[in-house]
């Protein structure tokens, strides 16, 4: 397991805020209900949604009615979230990190990190979750794992991602398993799996692209040549002028110890 040095994980991300907003995916309403039906969520319930982004999960649970704390490092980020959570009286933004969140002991009954927690210092950011718990608060681990393998244009996409990717390899979070068991090790914890997609025109692929952090950016020498293979991609696989990006949603829970 290759770890992503803190600053440069927490900063990665700067100069993609707009693309993260307008292209990344959300979140199956099924991931929601596991938290209630599972988990035993109430209105009542206070959760702290680490590495909370520009907040596309935290908006979930906002529109659940819960009162959330965004823990959010990368400044840009957390000010993309605050203007696009604005909205919502029950929403709290700090400055903090999974390892360090701010937070008060015992504050929170659930924390939550949505297609972060790859990124965090396990064992600190676990011994932080059990500090800022309260008795019995969940922790519950969510990512969209993007299929490689299930259509001609999810494999031709890979493909495109191994050759242009500046560090696609080393920060891919598909297998998440060592992840999740380290966060849990010795609490047993339960796993739920949904289908979503997103569907995309060219600019809209295009855009998703640039969101990730290891898409080489505008003034990286390979950009060009890389946007022009996703155009050949694009082409190749339309259907309707339109392509489907499908992905498994990953959601593991349980208390930990």
């Amino acid at each position: 397991m290759i770890f992503m040095p803190a600053a440069n994980a927490t900063n990665r991300f700067s100069d993609r805020v707009e693309n993260y907003v307008r292209y990344r995916p959300g979140y199956p309403p099924e991931a929601l209900r596991v938290l209630k039906d599972d988990c035993g969520l109430e209105l009542e319930d206070e959760i702290a949604d680490v590495a909370s982004g520009t907040g596309i999960w935290t908006r979930m649970l906002l529109e659940n009615g819960n009162r959330v704390i965004g823990v959010e490092p990368n400044a840009e980020m957390r000010q993309a979230g605050e203007r696009l959570l604005a909205a919502f009286p029950r929403f709290t933004s700090v400055a903090g990190t999974a390892e360090a969140t701010t937070l008060d002991d015992g504050s929170v009954d659930f924390v939550t990190a949505a297609q972060a927690a790859h990124w965090f210092k396990r064992e600190q950011a676990r011994r932080e979750f059990i500090r800022i718990l309260r008795p019995g608060g969940w922790l519950v681990l969510l990512w969209n794992e993007r299929l490689t393998d299930a259509t001609a244009f999810l494999r031709d996409y890979e493909q495109l991602l191994l050759r242009f990717g500046t560090d696609y390899q080393e920060v891919r979070h598909e297998r998440t398993t060592a992840v999740v068991n380290e966060f849990f090790d010795p609490a047993p914890f339960q796993e739920r799996v949904y289908r979503m997609r997103q569907e995309f025109d060219y600019a809209g692929l295009e855009g998703r692209l640039l969101s990730s952090s290891y898409a080489p950016g505008p003034e990286h020498p390979r950009h060009a040549e890389m946007l022009e293979e996703l155009r050949q991609v694009f082409a190749a696989n339309k259907v309707e002028g339109r392509v489907a990006v499908e992905y498994n949603t990953r959601v593991y829970f349980g208390r930990l110890k």
